[in-house]
């Protein structure tokens, strides 16, 4: 399995959408998130009349013998609700009570509530295809409920406030299975779902479903001793089996150096086949469809209250804004275009 750039696009894949320009939380952009490879809660999927899943399958072919192995990783990202609250306190010896709020200012640093999140991943171990064929794998999973709280002091010692950060529980199952199709020939699907239970649908808003959900989701799978067979590009002679694979929320591609064959990244944004991190693209700027020049320039051109946002909002979006600063203007040159390829026109036909 070629983990090493199967990590690369799986990592930009998991923080597509992330953040987005101009990347603070009083951003309309950035008060609904998360919108790639969202896995509900069932309850909530069923009581929506649009696209809001709450199973995620892959199906692909794979070729090779019965004893090839497949490992499969599902990936995503855990979204934890974080909130500020400003303290209340009538007389020093009384117990503090507290307020959300939607900011707050202690010794020098502004705490947002927002949403943060945290990686998740379930790894199914290595199965022959045999094997998966008569017994399907199925792991069910649970992702307890949590809280934790950090008290915010100013700069004489006196409690003005604390930030809250609650975890909610989620369950699901991630069901493999192999199906002969032809002679050396395997259909192999995935199936990812969320069977969180959230209660009373008529009272469950979308923000507190997403805290339920799986987001980002998306499945690397692996195979040793056979090949991925390419679901944009199959043989001819596959064609028509490639075309009963049947995706929902899921876009496979190969991944690796062309040609590869033991790796396929089922992502929930469109990929084409061995896809590549730019050479010149310092690091993820978290914007779907990101135009690196674009994007950097922009973040330069932000006022000092606005970077400050940036900086307090969120860790991932500071590190982004301190990489950006720092760049070398030989690097930003490197951003403003690269001609991969030349190929002679062809002749008209005279």
């Amino acid at each position: 399995m070629n983990t090493a750039s199967a990590d690369r696009i799986a990592k930009a894949v998991l923080y597509e959408g992330y953040m987005l320009y101009p990347y603070r939380p009083s951003s309309v952009k950035n008060q609904q998130r998360f919108n790639f490879g969202v896995v509900y809660p069932r309850v909530f999927s069923e009581g929506q009349t649009g696209s809001d899943r709450w199973t995620m399958q892959t199906e692909c072919l794979v070729q090779g013998s019965s004893v090839a192995e497949l490992e499969v990783h599902v990936r995503f990202l855990q979204l934890i609700d974080r909130s500020v609250e400003a303290a209340t306190v009538a007389e020093p010896t009384e117990a503090p009570e507290f307020r959300p709020v939607k900011s707050l200012a202690v010794a020098g640093q502004t705490h947002y509530s927002w949403q943060e999140a945290v990686e998740r991943e379930l790894d199914i171990p290595a199965t022959d295809l045999a094997t998966l064929i008569h017994h399907p794998v199925q792991r069910a999973f649970h992702l307890p409920a949590g809280e934790g709280e950090q008290i915010l002091r100013d700069a004489h010692g006196s409690l003005v406030g604390r930030v809250v950060r609650t975890q909610n529980a989620i369950d699901g199952c991630v069901e493999v299975r192999a199906l002969e199709v032809a002679n050396r020939v395997f259909k192999v699907s995935v199936s990812v779902r969320n069977t969180t239970s959230i209660g009373e649908f008529a009272h469950f808003s979308r923000e507190n479903a997403l805290l339920r959900s799986l987001v980002s989701a998306h499945v690397v799978l692996g195979v040793e001793g056979g090949g991925f067979v390419s679901s944009l590009d199959p043989p001819d002679a596959l064609q028509s089996i490639a075309a009963e694979c049947r995706n929902e929320g899921t876009f496979p591609v190969l991944v690796g150096a062309e040609g590869q064959r033991d790796t396929l990244l089922a992502s929930p944004v469109i990929l084409y086949d061995y896809p590549q991190i730019a050479p010149e693209s310092a690091g993820d700027l978290f914007d779907g469809t990101e135009i690196d020049e674009i994007l950097s320039l922009r973040i330069l051109t932000m006022t000092d209250d606005e970077k400050n946002e940036m900086r307090e909002s969120d860790e991932r979006a500071r590190q982004m804004l301190e990489r950006t600063e720092n760049m070398p203007a030989e690097q930003f040159m490197k951003l403003h275009g690269a001609l991969r390829s030349l190929r002679p026109l062809k002749e008209e036909a005279s």
